[in-house]
């Protein structure tokens, strides 16, 4: 693998749903694995943020060792008619789509040695130079340090219709920073990285995608763009229509782009994570190497990559995956990051939320994940995301509680919590550059 590494470190819902969950029989049953009042204490946390009008209604999965705990709750839509929420109801899983798709797709042409991670990437798109792009490299944008601003309607005005103008406009981006001097969450960066991977497969990132990884996983009701029978699955957003991506640029770039625009299911994303825990391999079907899999959920930031707009705290990022990011200083603690980590998994994990709600986060040492999907637009119109990200921090914590027999407070392997000395510092933005 061409790669140089500085810092190692029937598609029907009942057929789909038979396919995603794991035996809950034998040997090792749900009360062999989970204590029973944690699981009992989870599903209420659930239904008191339904009764708070913090989410309409959810889907939790928590899997450990093929062992789970699944279960639907509330309303998928309220309005305009009340429809109840199922395990298979099909979610918009937002900036989940970086990781799940995106990294995913840019690691796999990695492996396959279509593009080298130390790749500028004007080396496959051309039109992506001037202004510094020059500097920025296929790992700045899998690391965000590429100094991309956050969205492309940040500073402009919103983008026309025109999916050809979105690209461009991407493509137009001026690094607000040096490349590489620090960690600012970008959602261009991944649109970008979507276009790469366009341009050295010769496919565009849903047929890519699809064709690669979802259907080898057996994640049938896992695509970009629903329609037909998919529709009437679909969680609602604020989107104008059912099944069209809640992210406007994504709407922009005519519902297809690499930061925000996949739509799946609970029991699809357990297969993925399962995927991931066993080395990227399931069910006898191989989807990455072992080696390429290391890469993408191991700490491959330089260790003094530090988040200007958290008080330079460092950050531990894989290719792609959020491992320990400081997104935040709340007052008079700087010790909260990653919140869908919870407050018992120990560093070293992996994972990803997404605007619309939703979550997944994985432990490798105890061989556990927690998926909470979840429809949070309510019919009055209410911007919950702060209350559904605590819920987040919430539900990994009585995830980690209601594992039987691991000890989460000493985990062989396990990051230390932070750098030692590390305090937070000034939350300035280093070697700013003036954005026209």
């Amino acid at each position: 693998m061409k790669v140089s590494f500085l810092f190692p470190g029937f598609v029907l819902a009942l057929s789909a749903l038979a396919n995603a969950a794991p035996s809950k029989m034998g040997g090792n049953g749900l009360s062999d694995v989970f204590r029973g009042e944690g699981l009992t204490t989870l599903n209420a946390e659930i239904e008191q943020a339904i009764t708070q009008s913090i989410i309409v209604g959810g889907v939790l999965w928590v899997e450990r060792n093929g062992v789970a705990h699944h279960k639907a709750f509330g309303l998928r839509a309220s309005v305009p008619e009340r429809e109840p929420m199922t395990e298979d109801t099909i979610f918009d899983v937002a900036s989940v789509t970086k990781i799940v798709a995106t990294a995913s797709a840019a690691m796999l042409c990695v492996e396959r040695g279509l593009m080298n991670i130390e790749d500028p990437v004007s080396k496959h798109l051309p039109e992506f130079t001037g202004e510094g792009r020059e500097k920025i490299t296929l790992r700045h944008l899998l690391l965000h340090s590429s100094g991309l601003q956050v969205n492309l309607n940040g500073t402009k005005p919103p983008l026309s219709s025109n999916p050809g103008e979105a690209f461009a406009q991407a493509c137009r981006e001026k690094p607000l920073f040096e490349p590489g001097s620090a960690f600012s969450y970008s959602s261009v960066g991944t649109m970008v990285l979507g276009m790469v991977i366009a341009r050295v497969t010769g496919r565009v990132l849903d047929e890519f995608c699809t064709t690669e990884i979802f259907r080898p996983l057996r994640m049938n009701d896992t695509l970009f763009r629903p329609t037909g029978d998919y529709l009437r699955r679909v969680a609602p957003t604020s989107a104008p229509k059912r099944g069209l991506v809640d992210d406007k640029v994504a709407r922009a770039m005519g519902d297809l782009a690499g930061h925000a625009s996949l739509f799946t299911t609970a029991p699809d994303l357990a297969r993925f994570a399962r995927m991931l825990l066993n080395q990227g391999e399931l069910d006898g079907v191989r989807v990455f190497k072992a080696e390429t899999l290391k890469l993408m959920t191991s700490v491959q930031s330089p260790p003094d990559l530090r988040n200007f707009s958290a008080g330079m705290l460092r950050v531990r990022r894989g290719f792609g995956w959020d491992i320990d990011t400081p997104y935040r200083i709340p007052p008079r603690d700087d010790t909260v990051r990653t919140l869908h980590r919870g407050a018992l998994f120990p560093v070293g994990g992996y994972g990803h939320t997404g605007w619309t709600g939703q979550m997944l986060w994985i432990d490798p040492f105890s061989r556990t994940f927690v998926i909470f999907l979840c429809n949070r637009y309510g019919p009055v119109g209410k911007d919950t995301r702060p209350e559904v990200y605590q819920l987040h921090h919430r539900l990994a914590t009585l995830a980690a509680e209601a594992v039987k027999d691991f000890d989460f407070k000493h985990v062989p392997g396990a990051l230390p919590e932070k750098a030692p000395g590390e305090t937070p510092g000034p939350s300035t933005q280093p070697q700013m550059k003036a954005q026209k």
